[in-house]
C-alpha cells in the first residue's frame, strides 16, 4: 500500500472517529433528564423532617450529576409541598405523573403522607419507594413498593416488641393494658402492632381508642383510662 493511500485511510478513520464522538457527545448532552417526582412536607407539622429529607435528595442529585448522571442522563428532581396534609398527596402524585411526566416517583416524609399515595401507585403499577413508612403496604400488597425503614419484615409489630419484652421484666408482671393513639396512619399502625404483641402475651385490653390529632385537652381521655385501671398504658 503506497504512502498516500495509507495516509488517506488514516485521515478517513480519524475523521470518522471524530464525527462519531461528536455525534455521541451531542446525543448524550441532548438527552432528556431523568425526572424524579415527589411531594414533601416543607410546611406543617412534619416540615422539620421533610426539609432535611429534601436536602439529602438534592445532595444525591448534585453528586450524581457531577459524575455524569445515570446512563449519561442528568437527574432532575420535581417536587411540591404537601403541607403535611394527607389530602394534598393524591393530587400531587397525579400531577407529577400526568402533567410533569416524571419517570419515577418516590414518597414524601413519613407514614401519614405515604399512605395516601398508595392507591394511585398501586393502580398505575409503578415502582414506589417509601421514606420512613410504617407498614404502609400491608393493605395494598403492592409488589413494586420498597420501604426505607430498618424495622424488619413486620415493622408495626417489631417496633413495640422490645417495649413489651421490657415491661414483662417488671415484678409483678403487668396483666392488663390500655391503648391510646392519634387517629392517623402512623399511630394507628403502631397501635395495631402493639395490640398483636399484647395478645401474644395474653394481656387484657381495658381501653383502646384513638384521639383526633391536635386534641388540646387529654383530661377526659386520662380519666377514662384511669377508670379501667390498667397495669400499663401504651401511647
Amino acid at each position: 500500500m503506497n504512502t498516500f493511500r495509507l495516509s488517506y485511510l488514516r485521515s478517513l478513520v480519524a475523521a470518522f472517529a471524530f464525527v462519531t464522538f461528536a455525534v455521541f457527545a451531542t446525543s448524550v448532552s441532548a438527552k432528556e433528564p431523568i425526572k424524579i417526582g415527589f411531594g414533601m412536607a416543607l410546611t406543617g407539622g412534619l416540615a422539620g423532617g421533610g426539609k432535611q429529607s429534601l436536602v439529602a435528595m438534592e445532595m444525591w442529585a448534585d453528586d450524581i450529576n457531577k459524575k455524569g448522571g445515570i446512563l449519561g442522563r442528568p437527574v432532575k428532581l420535581i417536587y411540591y409541598d404537601d403541607q403535611t396534609k394527607a389530602s394534598t398527596v393524591p393530587g400531587i402524585y397525579a400531577k407529577l405523573l400526568d402533567v410533569d411526566k416524571v419517570d419515577f416517583v418516590v414518597s414524601g416524609y413519613g407514614t401519614n403522607l405515604i399512605a395516601p399515595a398508595m392507591p394511585l401507585v398501586k393502580q398505575r403499577d409503578i415502582v414506589f419507594m417509601g421514606l420512613f413508612g410504617m407498614d404502609c403496604n400491608k393493605k395494598w400488597k403492592h409488589d413494586k413498593y420498597f420501604q426505607i425503614l430498618p424495622s424488619g419484615p413486620d415493622p408495626a409489630v417489631d417496633f413495640s416488641r422490645a417495649w413489651f419484652e421490657t415491661i414483662m421484666q417488671l415484678d409483678p408482671k403487668p396483666k392488663s393494658i390500655a391503648f391510646i393513639a392519634a387517629d392517623a396512619e402512623f399511630a394507628r399502625n403502631l397501635k395495631g402492632g402493639a395490640e398483636v404483641n399484647a395478645k401474644r402475651l395474653g394481656m387484657k385490653v381495658t381501653y383502646n381508642k384513638n384521639y383526633k390529632p391536635g386534641t388540646p385537652d387529654f383530661t377526659p381521655i386520662i380519666r377514662a383510662i384511669n377508670a379501667t385501671n390498667p397495669d400499663v398504658i401504651y401511647v
